[in-house]
């Protein structure tokens, strides 16, 4: 029997550039091995408070519609609440059969969702937040890439639903740092303008500020070039 120190302890989040925490856990789609399961794919692991709730279920209907969007840039979808796997069941046939949303319905989820009745999961990720809720997780977002490396977190409160648009954005931009060794600046949709890193030396900040191919310096340190929508596309997105 846990002490009432215990249940009060809060959990570090894992932190950006940190190994995923490690874990085996039942799932609406079997047994998982995280995130060794998943080796050469980005995941994105997320949390929500409850099933049979109205903003979890907008949420669950709106990332399995995109489920194939995210397949197609490399990405796994699993999802993590404290509930038990029947509920979870139970929860997503509902869904399926009864729920609409923005148009959508009929919407089966087939991405896993994670069995947590012990919150040990949860813990490791500092998804309980007693703050909030010391029963229920928040609504995070983990960013894991091919390696098994966070490389982005995103928290919200219970109260709010997740914007899916953001949360592919910032897939693809990682991406494509990763492909090409560029930043993205404020806003970025691929096709936008990119930012190459500040200039090592007085030599390179001058040659840049006089270059004329393709780059535009505002001044030595922000420098911007095209990278087109479609070569980003073609070297990220499986069709």
């Amino acid at each position: 029997m846990e002490t009432l120190q215990e249940q009060e302890k809060v959990f570090s989040i894992p932190r950006i550039g940190d190994k995923a925490p490690e874990f085996k856990a039942v799932t609406t789609q079997g047994p998982v091995n995280f995130p060794s399961d998943y080796k050469g794919k980005w995941v994105i692991l997320f949390s929500h408070p409850a099933d049979f709730t109205p903003v979890c279920t907008s949420e669950f209907i709106t990332f399995a519609s995109l489920e194939t969007k995210f397949e197609k840039a490399n990405c796994k979808l699993i999802g993590l609440s404290i509930d038990g796997l029947y509920s979870h069941i139970a929860w997503l046939r509902t869904i399926k059969e009864k729920i609409k949303f923005n148009g959508m319905n009929h919407v089966e989820v087939k991405f896993p969702l994670i069995e947590d009745i012990t919150m040990e999961i949860a813990k490791k990720y500092g998804m309980i937040q007693p703050g909030e809720s010391k029963t229920q997780a928040v609504r995070a977002v983990f960013f894991i890439d091919p390696e098994g490396v966070v490389r982005a977190l995103i928290y919200y409160p219970l109260s709010l639903g997740r914007n899916f648009d953001e949360i592919y954005r910032a897939l693809i931009a990682m991406q494509t740092f990763d492909k090409f060794n560029v930043a993205t600046p404020a806003d970025w949709n691929p096709g936008d303008d990119v930012i190459i890193s500040p200039a090592g030396s007085c030599g390179v900040a001058e040659e840049r500020m006089t270059s004329k191919n393709g780059i535009t310096c505002e001044d030595w340190f922000f420098c911007t070039k095209k990278l087109d929508k479609d070569i980003i596309l073609n070297e990220l997105i499986k069709n």
